[in-house]
């Protein structure tokens, strides 16, 4: 590990003042082509509307704006145009407050499509299917919403009139057809407008405009799409977080509502009230008490009776929420019929017909008998849900002769409340959809992707190398987070954390480094020692190391599953194969000729004794891979493959490879060496009798890696000193090429 890993340098006061400075410039920048934006967009849909206006065309091409700002801008741009053309549209036409839902959807609608495709004239399918849809939300959907707020005036177009005339269809189904005959016509052409428009605006311009609200250094889409892929292990945050915000606004909405709608049904009976009283306090003034008994008993006849009547039906006719305008005298067999004016749908009884209680009417009779006055009733009986009022009408005298009567349907006040609850409905929905999207924006930029970002980045993060370190923390730099807020606190801590691991890190690396140093230097002392002890040896743990290399790496490139590591290990531990010498008696090790039967036996010994040792050493040094393999080595390279080895008589696969590859390593350069028992063999012949021990001695394929090898075994060999000539007959020596 290098210094390179931190050459960037730490956050200090004055860069993160420089960021900051240039983050505000920025934004201060962003946010002056947002505005131009959003008031060019605003200004196309009202100048193209008022042109269609001034012209008499049967088009509307006020979403020209909100297509073009969405597509280029995206969301928030697309939807601020929207809602700000519908919010003026309202200081003329109040009812436009009830299309902002359309406004949105269409914004929606255009930037959908825009990121799946730009928005060209190379690509004509694409429009058709953006058309078709946006013709189906101001034409369908915007249909029906003057259905749902009853009461509103809605002009038919041209073509829906045609179509009820003709007969072809009902009037809802000729203007919902003739709507969306409209909108295609309309949005066809605002799609081709819009598309012009984009097409005219150069791409780095285009840029500028896009409303961007990365609080990180911008990942691309793909980046995007993968982090988000990230699997939570319940609900997202972004999920969390949209619950609770959706929950808790949809619940204070319909709370707000359902109050809104009590106070403006209980506001709506007391305006009623109100007016039915004035009616009733006019019918009064009209009707002459000292003339009820006479237009009882002689009726129509009766002197001033008609002009009378024609009164009371002006003032019947006067409100259409009016149901019911008559007069009655009560007594205790009914209500006698003075007058009762004739309405649209039922005809009034004639003077002087009784007309029996109504059983809500009965705890009212007595003080109607008595002539006194009672509350407005709310009864739902012969004639329907009614809301009534009786005004007294006395005589010259002061005595009460009848009762003037007004009713209100109260399916009317109904409908006035649910037109109310539609209306807020609808307002409430256009309110939801752009505060969910500023909410979703929110999350998405400035808790999710910052989040992910620093999860993924971390999850990632490599510590095999150098270089995989110093790009993974590049990476994690290079994210720049700057939310502000806490997770901008917490990035800071992760690359803090992650840049002092990288540095305890590198501590623990140079520790390993020099820890591998000095078990490699044991190893080459204690070898030395043996060495020193067996002149004849002189370069042999050298010769021998290499050749293992060269065998190892053969059988590595011939596809055997072998690491460099293990390679590495093996190598650095087979000086150590011989260390169990270091307690053979001199005698022993420096005869110069033939060893007896018990001195071999005792030669023998050094396997076992040189397992001993390391793993003696082993205990004070655990967890050692070369002491693994030098332990392999020391006690198994005398093994042969026939089983008839020692010190354990293993065969084959079971002993270790790296005793097999030994083996080879250490008869080869006893063979090829001069010792003081022996001269050395030629290296032709060597290689033969390497050959020839082929699955008696020595494992097949490794005896094949090392025949596959020969230019390299040779190299080395001869990099040691000339290699012999002489055909050797009896050098004392025993199969294995070790004094005997």
């Amino acid at each position: 590990m290098n210094d390179r890993i931190f050459s960037i340098p730490p956050l200090s006061k004055g860069s993160a003042l420089m960021n900051n400075i240039d983050t505000i410039h920025g934004q201060k920048t962003k946010l002056i082509y947002n505005i131009i934006l959003l008031t060019a967009g605003t200004a196309v849909n009202f100048l193209l509307s008022a042109l269609t206006h001034m012209l008499g065309l049967p088009l509307y091409l006020d979403s020209i704006g909100t297509i073009a700002a969405s597509a280029i801008g995206g969301y928030i741009p697309g939807i601020c145009v929207g809602i700000i053309t519908n919010m003026i549209n309202c200081i003329n036409d109040p009812t436009s407050v009830y299309y902002a839902i359309i406004s949105i959807l269409i914004a929606v609608t255009a930037v959908v499509f825009s990121k799946k495709k730009p928005l060209n004239f190379r690509s004509p399918l694409h429009l058709l299917f953006l058309t078709l849809t946006l013709a189906f939300i101001g034409g369908g959907i915007g249909t029906f919403i003057p259905w749902l707020i009853d009461g509103l005036n809605f002009d038919n177009n041209s073509i829906s009139e045609k179509l009820t005339e003709m007969g072809i269809m009902s009037l809802p189904s000729a203007q919902l057809t003739g709507n969306l005959i409209m909108d295609i016509a309309d949005k066809t052409l605002s799609v081709i407008l819009s598309v012009s428009i984009i097409s005219l605006i150069p791409d780095r311009i285009k840029e500028k405009l896009h409303y961007s609200a990365w609080k990180q250094h911008p990942l691309t889409n793909e980046q995007t799409r993968t982090i988000n892929k990230m699997q939570c292990r319940t609900l997202s945050l972004r999920t969390k977080i949209m619950l609770a915000f959706s929950s808790s606004l949809i619940l204070l909405a319909a709370f707000a509502t359902g109050i809104s709608y009590v106070l403006f049904r209980d506001a709506t009976i007391s305006q009623h009230i109100k007016f039915v009283s004035g009616i009733t306090t006019i019918m009064t003034d009209i009707v002459n008490g000292d003339d009820v008994d006479r237009f009882i008993s002689e009726g129509h006849s009766a002197e001033g009776y008609a002009e009378t009547e024609k009164k009371l039906e002006l003032l019947l006719k006067s409100d259409e929420d009016i149901e019911y305008i008559y007069v009655y005298q009560i007594k205790e067999d009914g209500c006698h019929v003075v007058f009762d004016i004739d309405t649209a749908d039922q005809e009034g009884s004639e003077p002087g017909d009784i007309i029996p209680f109504d059983a809500s009417f009965e705890s009212y009779i007595p003080t109607l008998l008595a002539g006194g006055e009672i509350e407005p009733i709310i009864t739902n009986d012969t004639y329907g849900h009614l809301l009534t009022i009786y005004k007294p009408i006395y005589d010259s005298s002061g005595k009460c002769v009848c009762y003037a009567a007004a009713d209100v349907q109260m399916q009317n006040i109904s409908a006035y409340g649910r037109n109310f609850l539609t209306s807020m409905v609808l307002v409430f929905l256009a309110f939801f959809m752009v505060v969910s999207i500023i909410v979703i924006y929110s999350i998405e930029y400035n808790f999710v992707l910052p989040l992910n970002a620093i999860s993924y980045t971390s999850e990632k993060f490599a510590y095999d190398s150098d270089e995989s370190i110093h790009m993974s923390m590049r990476k994690m730099e290079e994210l720049e987070i700057s939310t502000g807020d806490e997770i901008e606190n917490l990035y800071h801590a992760v690359v803090k954390t992650e840049g002092d691991v990288i540095k305890q890190l590198e501590d623990i690396l140079k520790k390993s480094d020099t820890i591998n140093k000095m078990q490699e230097a044991f190893i080459l002392v204690l070898a030395d020692m043996v060495e020193n002890r067996d002149k004849s040896t002189g370069d042999h743990i050298k010769k021998t190391a290499s050749y293992v290399r060269i065998v190892l790496n053969r059988m590595k490139a011939s596809g055997y599953d072998i690491s460099d590591e293990y390679i590495e290990n093996v190598v650095a531990s087979a000086p150590l194969h011989d260390i169990g010498k270091i307690k053979i008696p001199d005698t022993i090790l420096g005869k110069p000729g033939r060893l007896t039967d018990s001195e071999f036996d005792i030669m023998k010994t050094h396997t076992r004794v040189g397992r001993d040792i390391i793993q003696k050493v082993m205990e004070l040094v655990p967890e050692s891979d070369k002491l693994d393999e030098a332990l392999s080595i020391s006690h198994y390279h005398h093994e042969k493959w026939n089983g008839k080895g020692y010190p354990e008589h293993l065969s084959g696969e079971d002993i270790p490879l790296s005793a097999r590859v030994m083996a080879i390593s250490d008869v080869f350069d006893a063979l090829v060496s001069r010792r003081s028992y022996k001269e050395p063999f030629p290296f032709d012949q060597a290689v033969d009798i390497i050959r020839s021990e082929s699955g008696e001695q020595f494992d097949p394929k490794v005896v094949d890696a090392f025949l596959a090898s020969l230019d390299e075994i040779k190299e080395v060999a001869m990099s040691f000193g000339p290699l012999s000539t002489v055909y050797a007959v009896d050098n004392h020596v025993d199969d294995s090429g070790n004094k005997r």
